[in-house]
């Protein structure tokens, strides 16, 4: 299982996927451009040491991610998808997140072989992406055995 994160903005969220991503031995990949410097302090921070645990994969645009990753699509979005207690995971499931500010573009959303939302209160928009990450990471890897 990965989680590929779509030219993320906020380089604290960034950290805590990949803290949370180095706890459950999950890979990351990140698909540049990035919103920050990838050296950015506020990764490191939000990160700790955990960044240097977990594997990371820099892709310079969505083709060059498609050439080097193979995998289904599981798109994590607010929009035009099954509920996440309804989802079906697979081992090797790729956890594809947007960017803070813009989401993914259509070209995204139509390449992924599974859309997952995750359901909350009427009236709210969406969670943060760390949280969004951290609750269908855990789902998916409780129904894949958590093979740490």
């Amino acid at each position: 299982m990965r989680v590929a994160l779509f030219q993320p903005d906020i380089a604290g969220n960034v950290g805590t996927i990949l803290r949370t991503a180095a706890c459950f031995g999950v890979a990351v990949d990140v698909i540049e451009p990035a919103g920050f410097p990838w050296s950015s302090r506020s990764l490191a921070r939000a990160g700790m040491d955990y960044a240097a645990q977990v594997e990371v994969a820099r892709h310079a645009d969505w083709a060059a991610f498609r050439q080097a990753t193979a995998g289904r699509l599981v798109l994590l979005t607010t929009t035009g998808a099954i509920d996440l207690p309804d989802a079906r995971f697979e081992e090797d499931d790729v956890l594809v997140l947007g960017s803070e500010g813009a989401g993914v573009p259509a070209y995204v959303h139509d390449t992924a072989d599974l859309r997952v939302r995750v359901p909350m209160r009427a009236g709210l928009r969406s969670l943060n992406v760390a949280a969004s990450a951290a609750i269908v990471m855990a789902e998916a890897m409780r129904q894949t055995g958590w093979q740490l």
